[in-house]
Formats: C-alpha cells, structure tokens, sequence
C-alpha cells in the first residue's frame, strides 16, 4: 500500500512539470502569430497602399541621396506643383526617375539660365530645396506650355539632372506617375521629406 501511494504522490508531482513546456509552445505560438498578422498587414499596406522605392543617382540632391529608401503614395494619386514623384514613362535610360513636378498641364514655364530663375504661369518660383541655380539648359526652347495630361519635371540638383529640359525625358504623361513621395524610411530616423519648402 504504501508503494502505491509514493506512485500516486509522485504523479502529481509532476503534473506541473509536463504543463510546462505546452505553456512554453503557447507562448511561442502566440508571439509567431503576432508577427505573421504584423507582417501580412505591412504587406498588404505596402501592396496597395504604398511602394517601396530606392533612390539612385544624385539629380535629386540635397533633398534626396543616393540609397535612400521612399514611401510612395500609390493611390488616389493627384499630383501638384512642388510633389516628387516617380515616373515610369519608358526613356532612354530604361529605369524609373525620382523628379520633383515643376509644372502641370496648362501651365507656361519659363527659365532664365543666366540668372537660374524659374517662372511658371509668369511667377518666380521659390525654390530653397534645389543644389543651386538652374544654370544647365538641354535641347528644349523656353518658355512653353505644359499640354495637358502632363507634367514638367525637374531634378532638385539641377545642374546634374536629365529631366523635361532634355527630349530624352520630355514631358511626362500623368498616367506614368506611379505615386508621390510620402516619407523615407531609410536612413532610419531622416523620415521626413520637404517637399515645398
């Protein structure tokens, strides 16, 4: 009798210890439940929301740099004067450009490249986010007038920057505008991007 009853405490006694691994495999299942929704709700965002797009090349400095990282605003995407955007209108050079919209249908523009002033619809344009002056003309003639459904567009390092002032770029059709720029979530910390200032 007494052998039977040292089995029975001895079972009890380890009840606990068998409960304790299946509190460990709850907790673990629970935690990778929580990162699976995390990471199907960032996919899903990032899908239709927002694009991830990669910076290369300097036409957008001192605003952007090269191996930034950008939130692009995929839908309900209006554009205006000022936004920066990415372009996938097939050119020469065969890869999407990151511009800033100078001018959109309708609009006349004029650059004075003695003085690296621009104007649109006669008003000087303020421009504190550029490198420097607009100094670099390409093969198109100023002033003119955007047509509409389009876009001018310009790098803010302008002096190093193939955009509308060139007919390698040429105006832009809005409809291969892929989105506007939101923020920039690389380099961690530098988020924001000013883009009127």
């Amino acid at each position: 009798m007494r052998k039977s009853e040292q089995f029975c405490v001895s079972l009890t006694e380890l009840a606990p210890a068998r409960n304790a691994p299946q509190k460990s495999w709850k907790f673990i299942y629970e935690w990778l439940d929580s990162l699976v929704f995390a990471f199907i709700t960032i996919l899903l965002v990032f899908t239709f929301a927002f694009r991830v797009v990669g910076v290369s090349g300097e036409s957008m400095v001192p605003t952007l740099q090269n191996g930034d990282w950008l939130a692009v605003r995929a839908v309900n995407t209006s554009v205006d004067r000022g936004d920066i955007v990415v372009i996938t209108q097939p050119n020469s050079l065969n890869e999407p450009l990151i511009k800033r919209v100078i001018a959109v249908g309708g609009d006349t523009l004029d650059i004075d490249f003695v003085t690296g002033e621009v104007y649109v619809n006669g008003e000087l344009l303020d421009e504190p986010y550029i490198a420097e002056a607009t100094r670099r003309g390409f093969d198109t003639s100023f002033p003119l007038t955007v047509p509409e459904g389009c876009l001018f567009v310009m790098g803010d390092n302008r002096n190093n920057s193939l955009d509308s002032r060139s007919s390698t770029i040429g105006f832009i059709d809005e409809r291969y505008v892929l989105g506007v720029a939101e923020f920039r979530f690389f380099p961690v910390g530098n988020w924001e991007i000013d883009q009127n200032d």
